[in-house]
């Protein structure tokens, strides 16, 4: 069987409330709709059969749309029923893991792209490196997000971090990283040349005044996205880290 992967120039909106706003983040270009459920810090704007329908609905219409539930649920039993309940095709498990917990999902979600946070601001950021490399061998890909210290939040804060760090993991990572934390369609062309990430997803960055998805900051998210992704915009291979994390 072939691993899950990501597409090219991958990117992700995260955060709908209702079928339409879901639609209107794909008319817009995204790859993936992520639905945040089971959260530490925030409160989900939809409840899981809530997201369930909506994900039935919108793939009836399409079955190429693709959902990720993005969730801090650490039991790997829960999480694997939680994405399959919802019909996700990519789970992203945001919060603490134990590695043997992401082998066991990998077992129980074959089929499922499995994707590990990385949580920048949080503590060393020399350590990350290190959960890296010990969730590497189940997960299909990386995120890396931002902690907020005032709220204790880890994603969804509206907030950038120390692209520097998140530029290290990229290089040293043996699975592709995602670039998310504060993106907005002003900043993410500069992320993207300051990170090299295989992609981006946004969610606060996207909304109007009233917490929704907004057309005109959509689209012109993706299309700076994806035009900063472009291959032609894309170091050569091997690069040499040089940061100070062993």
């Amino acid at each position: 069987m072939i691993p899950p992967s990501l597409p090219q120039a991958f990117v992700q909106a995260a955060g709908v409330f209702d079928l339409d706003e879901a639609l209107r983040c794909f008319a817009a270009g995204v790859d993936v709709v992520g639905l945040p459920l089971r959260l530490n810090h925030h409160t989900p704007d939809l409840s899981e059969s809530d997201a369930a329908t909506l994900v039935a609905r919108a793939r009836s219409r399409n079955p190429r749309l693709v959902f990720a539930v993005i969730t801090y649920e650490d039991d790997a039993a829960s999480a694997a029923a939680l994405c399959l309940a919802v019909g996700a095709q990519v789970l992203q498990l945001h919060g603490p893991l134990d590695p043997e917990a992401g082998l066991r999902l990998r077992a129980m979600l074959p089929d499922v792209l499995l994707m590990k946070s990385l949580i920048v601001g949080l503590g060393d950021p020399c350590l990350l490196g290190e959960e890296m490399q010990r969730h590497a061998p189940w997960a299909d890909a990386f995120l890396t997000d931002t902690y907020d210290a005032a709220s204790g939040a880890m994603g969804a804060t509206g907030r950038v971090h120390d692209w520097a760090v998140s530029r290290s993991l990229v290089q040293r990572s043996p699975r592709p990283v995602v670039l998310a934390g504060g993106l907005t369609p002003d900043n993410v062309a500069a992320a993207v040349a300051a990170v090299h990430p295989a992609g981006v997803d946004a969610h606060t960055g996207l909304e109007d005044a009233a917490g929704r998805k907004d057309w005109a900051r959509l689209t012109a998210f993706v299309a700076q996205a994806r035009r900063a992704l472009a291959p032609a915009s894309r170091p050569a291979a091997g690069l040499v880290h040089n940061g100070t994390c062993a």
